[in-house]
């Protein structure tokens, strides 16, 4: 499958190359269930030193090669994105690309209120927050970590005071969890003139012991919301747009579900994700990456680079969340936090 005349890549499936997702660290400071559950990622699990993470100047040299190539919208994630020292300076270097329009970073927020300033005086456009809840035993519960929820609410506010508007707020909804309290987000998000998005628990990974019947569809969140608020749908914005949106009628706000379980989106999916030790994974529930810092530090030019990510790209016939059976998610899946969800 060739370019398009404008050096932008197609996969097999006719998808362009469109949003990058950069994992800065394997590392968190959460132990949420369905991404890190305590017991597999414990006090003695192994996480990546760091010479094996790429450094700011081999990320910013990945994401340079491959604005030509379509690459226009870039989220810096993690792990945690906040545990990465100085990752203020990465945002500068970053933002400082000609052709990157929209630089984005999704964090939980725990070390958020000491950092908003410096993230958007660095040039960072958009900022998420992972808040599966406002109730404090279920927040508790949900992230398994020491860190109560109005540090979080107050790194939220912090945001928002450096100017971050609007902040999107990202919620796992799992049954028997956290969907008792949808919403309670709802009218958080609402007060405080942020964007919710309700996220179908997935089956990323293979350390979090998905379940279907764990699943709130879709369909089922979007009716308990209207039985509270008008909801009117709101037309994608660009291809690619993952979340299905709604405002609501009284003009206060919007809400969005993620629906990659009963409504998949893949034939229209962008993205690419490359994680903290340099491997390229053209899916989220993918088994195996590319490793590129090998040939980064190997010294190949940037036209070989860009070659190597262009192949990857042309050969991708990824569409997990279409064929998801019983048998697909038995499959040994990179892990949430490596990726960046």
């Amino acid at each position: 499958m060739p370019t398009k005349p404008n050096g932008d890549l197609i996969d097999r499936l006719h998808r362009p190359l469109r949003d990058l997702r950069v994992s800065v660290t394997d590392r968190c400071n959460f132990r949420c269930r369905y991404c890190m559950p305590r017991e597999v990622f414990g006090a003695d699990f192994q996480f990546h030193s760091r010479a094996e993470l790429l450094s700011f100047e081999e990320i910013t040299r990945v994401v340079r090669l491959l604005v030509p190539h379509g690459v226009h919208k870039v989220r810096l994630t993690g792990g945690e994105p906040l545990l990465r020292r100085d990752i203020e300076e990465l945002v500068a270097m970053v933002a400082a690309i000609e052709g990157v329009d929209d630089l984005a970073m999704t964090t939980n927020g725990a070390l958020l209120a000491n950092k908003a300033d410096a993230l958007r005086k660095a040039g960072l456009h958009r900022l998420t927050v992972s808040l599966d809840s406002i109730d404090p035993e279920t927040f508790a519960a949900t992230t398994d970590a020491p860190v109560p929820l109005a540090t979080v609410l107050s790194g939220i506010e912090a945001a928002a005071a450096a100017g971050f508007a609007p902040i999107k707020l990202n919620a796992v909804v799992t049954r028997g969890v956290n969907d008792d309290r949808i919403l309670d987000l709802v009218d958080y998000s609402r007060a405080g003139g942020h964007h919710l998005r309700l996220i179908e628990y997935m089956d990323v990974g293979s350390a979090n012991e998905w379940q279907l019947d764990q699943v709130v569809p879709a369909e089922e969140i979007i009716g308990r919301i209207s039985a509270a608020h008008e909801l009117v749908p709101i037309a994608p914005a660009t291809f690619g747009e993952v979340a299905r949106r709604y405002r609501f009628a009284d003009g206060r706000g919007e809400v969005g579900v993620i629906t990659s379980v009963t409504q998949p989106f893949c034939t229209s999916c962008t993205r690419l994700r490359l994680t903290a030790i340099g491997e390229l994974y053209t899916c989220l529930f993918g088994t195996a990456g590319l490793d590129i810092r090998a040939p980064l530090r190997a010294g190949q030019s940037d036209s070989e680079l860009a070659g190597t990510v262009a192949d990857l790209w042309r050969h991708r016939t990824d569409r997990y969340s279409e064929l998801r059976s019983q048998l697909t998610s038995r499959l040994h899946k990179v892990e949430m936090f490596e990726v960046g969800g």
